[in-house]
């Protein structure tokens, strides 16, 4: 039997609304994203989570303009899955830096960031960029798009869970 599958990419200007659908036991039914729907329905740099695992989520932003400066005491990994964006590091002096006793999940700087400039990274569709701990990092983006954050659960983190999950 020669079947043949063809995977559709979306983006923030074209994407079908995830959903589960019934299944006859093959796993390629079983994942669905709903992302881009989050991101068209969200403020510029919105931490909206849509996957948890105990303290770890995936958050959804929606890149656009410049986004506030945020660190973390752990690693983050950003995603994009639409669009274009620069993301700038500085690390961050001892006085501004987080440490996981404090917070789990990304925290806004207080004032300028200080430190040392470690440069910037631009990321477009598929690309992946690590934010590390206690770094500074910035977002910024001339047109919208859409980046995924693996992550810890904190106090940034909105959960919408109602009206981003399945009904039906």
């Amino acid at each position: 039997m020669n079947v043949s599958y063809h995977t559709k990419f979306g983006s923030l200007s074209n994407y079908e609304k995830g959903r589960v659908e019934p299944i006859d036991d093959d796993v390629k039914h079983y994942a669905f994203s709903n992302c881009f729907e989050i991101a068209s329905k969200s403020k510029p740099y919105e931490k909206v989570v849509f996957g948890q695992n105990q303290i770890y989520v995936l958050e959804c932003l929606r890149a656009e303009g410049e986004s506030p400066w945020y660190t973390c005491a752990h690693d983050e990994f950003a995603l994009v899955m639409d669009g274009e964006v620069e993301v700038h590091l500085i690390q961050l002096e001892a006085p501004q830096q987080v440490s996981d006793a404090d917070k789990n999940g990304a925290v806004l700087v207080e004032g300028t960031p200080r430190g040392k400039k470690m440069g910037w990274m631009k990321l477009k569709r598929g690309h992946q960029g690590l934010l590390p701990k206690n770094t500074a990092y910035q977002f910024r983006s001339a047109k919208p798009g859409v980046v995924i954050l693996q992550t810890c659960k904190g106090d940034l983190s909105i959960e919408r869970w109602a009206d981003i999950c399945q009904v039906q």
